[in-house]
C-alpha cells in the first residue's frame, strides 16, 4: 500500500470526523427530535421530490408490522419508504422518510451495515454523500445515499444500480443512526 492511499484514507477519515462533531454542535438532536412522524400516518405512494422531508408528511405509510426488532434501519421495497427505530425512545419511530430507489430492489430480509463511506461519486455520475451500504446480490450493491445537490431523481433504467437515494437532511439523518452493523431491514 502506497504512502498516497494511506493519506488519503487518514484525511477521510479526518474529514469524516470533523464533519460528524460540526454536525452534532449544531443541534443534531434538535433536528432528530423533529423527524418523529406523526401518529395519524396513513399509506401513501412513493416521492420523488427533490425537496427535503426530514418532518414526515400526513401520508407517511405506517412502519411496517413485519420489520423486526430492535434498533433498526427499515426499508420498503413497495412503497420507498424508510424508517428509522430506537426500540428505547417514545415513539420508537425517530424518523420516516420517502426514498428514491435504483433500478434494483434488494430482496427482503434483514443486513448489517458493512460499509459506509462519507463522499463519493455515485454509479450514475454525481457527487453523493453518507453512502450507508447494506447488501450485495448479483453483482449489485445496495446502500443508502444522498446527492450532493440534492436531487432524487429516478434511476436510468439502462443501469443495474442499488443506491437509494434520500434528501440530505434525510441522507444525513440516516448515516448519524445507522453506524456498521446497525441492521438494515428490508420488507416487501
Amino acid at each position: 500500500m502506497g504512502p498516497g492511499v494511506v493519506v488519503t484514507g487518514l484525511t477521510l477519515g479526518a474529514l469524516a470526523v470533523v464533519s460528524l462533531l460540526a454536525f452534532q454542535a449544531n443541534g443534531a438532536q434538535d433536528r432528530a427530535g423533529a423527524a418523529r412522524p406523526t401518529a395519524t400516518a396513513t399509506a401513501g405512494g412513493p416521492a420523488t421530490s427533490a425537496a427535503p422531508s426530514v418532518t414526515p408528511t400526513p401520508t407517511a405509510p405506517t412502519l411496517p408490522a413485519s420489520s423486526g426488532t430492535g434498533t433498526r434501519v427499515v426499508y420498503s421495497v413497495s412503497s420507498h419508504y424508510v424508517w428509522l427505530i430506537e426500540p428505547k425512545k417514545n415513539p420508537q419511530v425517530v424518523a420516516a422518510f420517502p426514498v428514491t430507489p435504483g433500478t434494483v430492489e434488494p430482496t427482503p430480509g434483514a443486513y448489517p451495515v458493512y460499509s459506509r463511506t462519507a463522499t463519493t461519486t455515485g454509479t450514475d455520475g454525481k457527487q453523493i454523500e453518507h453512502v450507508v451500504r447494506f447488501a450485495q446480490q448479483n453483482g449489485v450493491v445496495f446502500g443508502f445515499s444522498a446527492a450532493v445537490d440534492g436531487a432524487t431523481p429516478s434511476a436510468d433504467p439502462k443501469a443495474k444500480t442499488g443506491g437509494i437515494r434520500s434528501s440530505r437532511p434525510d441522507g444525513q439523518l440516516l448515516w448519524d443512526f445507522a453506524p456498521k452493523d446497525t441492521k438494515v431491514v428490508v420488507v416487501a
